[in-house]
This record gives C-alpha cells, structure tokens and sequence, in this order.
C-alpha cells in the first residue's frame, strides 16, 4: 500500500478519531440511535491515520502526501 494520508490529514484524522469517541462515551448522546456510528468512524479515523492509507483516497486518486524531491526524478535521461 502506498502512503496517501499526509501527517497534517492524520492528525485532523486523529483529533477527530477523539471527538467521536467523546461523544460516543458522552452519557447524553448514549440514547442515539446512531451512536455506533460515532464508534465505527472513530475507528475508521485511528486506523487511516495510523497506518497512513485510505482506501477512499485510493479510489479517488487523492494524495495528501508530500512528494520527496529525489534526483532520479528530476534528472531526464
């Protein structure tokens, strides 16, 4: 797999990975139907961020990755 999530992108990923599960653990928002959402899409934002792909971004052919400046990309042959 090639890296696609940028550490900006991870830490956005991350910090909204703990807002979910804050509000999934808030006693106020047990009661919502929907609350395992906030579960599923605080693991889906840990796991992107932790291992640096999204298979969304994949699909759509973003990349918030840097590109290295290498010299074998810049010299022509």
């Amino acid at each position: 797999m090639k890296k696609n999530v940028g550490n900006v992108d991870k830490w956005i990923r991350w910090i909204a990975a703990v807002a979910m599960l804050g509000l999934y653990f808030n006693p106020i928002s047990a009661n919502w139907s929907f609350s395992w959402l906030l579960l599923i899409g605080a693991g889906a934002a840990l796991a992107t961020g932790l291992v640096g792909f999204c298979g969304l971004y994949s699909l759509l052919g973003i990349t918030t990755c840097q590109l290295k400046n290498s010299t074998e990309e810049t010299q022509k042959p």
